[in-house]
């Protein structure tokens, strides 16, 4: 869901782990990019049990990733898609906090 303008909008994501990102495209050609989610400002990565997401394309494939300054509400294409990016994304922010030690 936007930003701004609360709407619906397909976007393409990119997981980089070298660079602890987690970055959206306008599309998979990669050539607009539309934000980058650094892993420090991940604070927790849930599915969306209460319906919180207005008007989710499918309630049920709903996640959340809570930032600091932000809260994305993703839905994913399918049950599997919808736990894979879930662990990548708590994987990723939480082996970020092995590199602060």
């Amino acid at each position: 869901m936007g930003g701004k303008i609360k709407s619906w909008k397909k976007r393409w994501f990119v997981f980089d782990r070298l660079k602890r990102t987690f970055s959206y495209y306008v599309d998979k050609h990669e050539t607009k990019l539309k934000g980058v989610i650094y892993f420090q400002a991940i604070e927790e990565v849930y599915y969306d049990h209460l319906r919180s997401a207005t008007k989710s394309p499918n309630p049920s494939l709903t996640f959340c990733v809570k930032t600091h300054d932000r809260l994305y509400y993703m839905v994913a294409p399918s049950p599997e898609a919808m736990r894979i990016w879930m662990d990548v994304i708590v994987t990723g922010a939480e082996g970020y906090t092995q590199f602060l030690n």
